[in-house]
């Protein structure tokens, strides 16, 4: 089963009961970053559970492209401050370099 987290501010903190996880992601915001551009959104979200499989550190961070060229693309990250610098890059490469095209 994978780990649960839950966050201190923007710091992930492992939480190993089930009942205050749920409660907290049911109360709290887990969104570090939206961008939307015509039909095109880019979401940095806060996963709550690691993705990473104990394969090196937790993925607990997530930003997914929802509509145009890259939908359904994904990236995943340890900390807030990669998730929120990933968004821009990622932001940056859908919205401001479109007109290139190309891979993500």
């Amino acid at each position: 089963m994978s780990k649960k987290y839950i966050l201190d501010g923007k710091e992930p903190v492992f939480c190993d009961d089930l009942f205050v996880w749920a409660a907290w992601l049911e109360t709290e915001k887990t969104r570090v970053a939206l961008t939307k551009e015509g039909d095109t959104e880019v979401s940095t979200i806060f996963l709550g559970i690691e993705y990473s499989f104990s394969e090196g550190p937790p993925l607990l961070f997530e930003t997914m492209i929802f509509g145009g060229e890259h939908n359904g693309f994904l990236k995943r990250y340890s900390t807030w401050e990669e998730a929120e610098e990933g968004h821009q890059k990622i932001c940056n490469q859908v919205f401001l370099n479109k007109k290139s095209g190309g891979e993500i």
